[in-house]
């Protein structure tokens, strides 16, 4: 999965300065990008944009 030109934001649920934090990147049109901020290096998971709004959707309610 190509992700240049990805722009990486933290989640605006991060806690503050523990270093639990995810990043995502929502600006490519096929692709939301997921990372653990800590290791911006590391595995990236990705997810279709449909399948991402289902996911914040399901995580706003629980």
């Amino acid at each position: 999965m190509d992700l240049t030109g990805a722009i990486w934001h933290k989640s605006t649920r991060s806690s503050g300065n523990s270093g639990n934090c995810v990043e995502v990147a929502d600006n490519l049109p096929d692709v939301v990008g997921v990372r653990d901020s800590k290791d911006r290096q590391g595995p990236v998971l990705t997810f279709s944009p449909p399948r991402w709004q289902q996911f914040v959707e399901f995580a706003k309610q629980h």
